[in-house]
């Protein structure tokens, strides 16, 4: 008997790249208006405002854009641009339209992996993009159910393993982000995998739950079948 009936996967920076694709704007963002800041208060001042709108824009690039707006609005005292805003909602139409590319091994690792478990993905963002993502991986066939939500809390888990009708110690999560891959899964009675990636957003940093039963590390995701092989015996 396997030891979990159903395995969700993260997409963002587990499945694909993502976060570089928002290193790179943020760098475009600070030359914008390096001549009004230093760099560094610029980037400081655009996460606090990240930060205060995820209550009104959830997360994804629409709402950094809008972010990156309001950040230029407030730092320039009004005296940015209709130029450069217009700048920056083409740097977020860019980053709608950019290439998915899959992080290495999830092309040969997903689909061996359908054969034997049904997958999911739970990811957080923006309803149109994330699902404009899957359609463009070339790996979406392989996951039975695709959950696109708001936030990554233990309440919303635990609302879609009863949706789904799984029990949370039947059900493995895989991500990179320990604030919304890892610690509400394990919260729940569920199992974890993390996968950490050299680009993964401050916001999603915590402490590793080292100890915890439920919890696993892996250096990528080739090594999961074998985790999974082992957990079975």
């Amino acid at each position: 008997m396997f030891p979990f009936d159903l395995l969700a996967f993260d997409a963002d920076d587990t499945l694909w790249h993502n976060e570089r694709l928002f290193i790179e704007i943020q760098a475009r963002f600070k030359d914008l208006l390096a001549h009004y800041h230093d760099p560094e208060w610029i980037a400081a001042r655009l996460y606090e405002t990240e930060m205060r709108n995820i209550q009104h824009f959830g997360y994804g690039i629409k709402a950094f854009a809008l972010s990156m707006i309001e950040t230029a609005v407030e730092l320039t005292e009004g005296r940015i641009s209709g130029t450069d805003i217009q700048t920056m909602i083409g740097w977020a139409k860019e980053m709608l339209t950019a290439d998915v590319e899959l992080l290495p091994h999830v092309r040969e690792v997903i689909p061996l992996l359908a054969e034997r478990y049904p997958l999911m993905v739970i990811t957080k963002g923006d309803l149109l993009d994330q699902e404009a993502k899957v359609a463009r991986s070339g790996i979406g066939q392989n996951f039975r159910h695709i959950e696109i939500v708001s936030q990554k809390t233990p309440a919303v888990y635990a609302q879609i393993l009863k949706k789904h009708g799984i029990e949370p110690a039947r059900f493995l999560m895989v991500g990179n982000a320990l604030r919304s891959d890892i610690l509400p899964v394990l919260e729940l009675g569920g199992h974890a995998v993390y996968v950490p990636q050299e680009n993964t957003w401050i916001h999603e940093s915590a402490t590793l739950p080292v100890g915890h039963p439920g919890f696993h590390e892996l250096a990528h995701l080739g090594e999961l079948p074998a985790l999974l092989e082992k957990l079975h015996a």
